[in-house]
């Protein structure tokens, strides 16, 4: 986990909910952002990727819940950022979809975040950001919900049993399929 990513996003994000009490955009904004030029300085692809996207959507929670912010918003707004940013840079697919859907149910649970919540907001940021980046809507919802059910699953049973539930049929119009197993 590189300290400096996370801690960088979590400051931004706590200066800009400070700034302007909006959440959804300054996790958008703060994750796309950064990941951008993150990606750029660094040509991270594979597993560097995704532990540069882990780190990003963590500062982002944490910074969220830090100001008491919606950590719900933030987990939307994250992956509508991951997907954005990751395009900017020629890197968007599915699978970052899963890992952040991954992380952000992790790191929202760290901060005593309502899990059903950020599951279900996840799985809406990932079918915002994919019709925002012109990726398959089902694909991303799908990898979204699994993540967010893997993520939980490193949590604990309970934390699978609401994120299953929060993610469970239709979501903004679009029929969630879980692809199993979830290890």
């Amino acid at each position: 986990m590189n300290k400096g990513i996370m801690e960088s996003v979590k400051d931004k994000m706590v200066g800009s909910i400070k700034g302007t009490g909006e959440v959804l955009n300054a996790a958008v904004d703060t994750v796309s952002g950064t990941l951008v030029t993150t990606i750029k300085g660094t040509g991270a692809v594979g597993t560097a990727l995704t532990s540069t996207v882990s780190d990003v959507l963590r500062g982002a929670i944490m910074g969220t819940a830090q100001v008491g912010g919606d950590v719900g918003a933030a987990a939307k707004g994250g992956v509508v950022g991951v997907l954005k940013g990751t395009k900017e840079v020629g890197a968007e697919t599915i699978d970052t979809v899963s890992v952040s859907a991954r992380t952000l149910i992790k790191s929202a649970a760290e901060v005593g975040g309502d899990i059903g919540t950020v599951a279900r907001n996840t799985v809406e940021g990932a079918i915002s950001g994919a019709k925002q980046v012109g990726l398959n809507v089902e694909e991303a919802a799908s990898a979204a919900a699994t993540g967010a059910i893997k993520g939980a699953g490193e949590v604990s049973q309970q934390a699978v049993q609401q994120a299953r539930y929060a993610v469970t049929g239709v979501i903004a119009g679009v029929k969630v399929v879980l692809k199993e197993p979830f290890k």
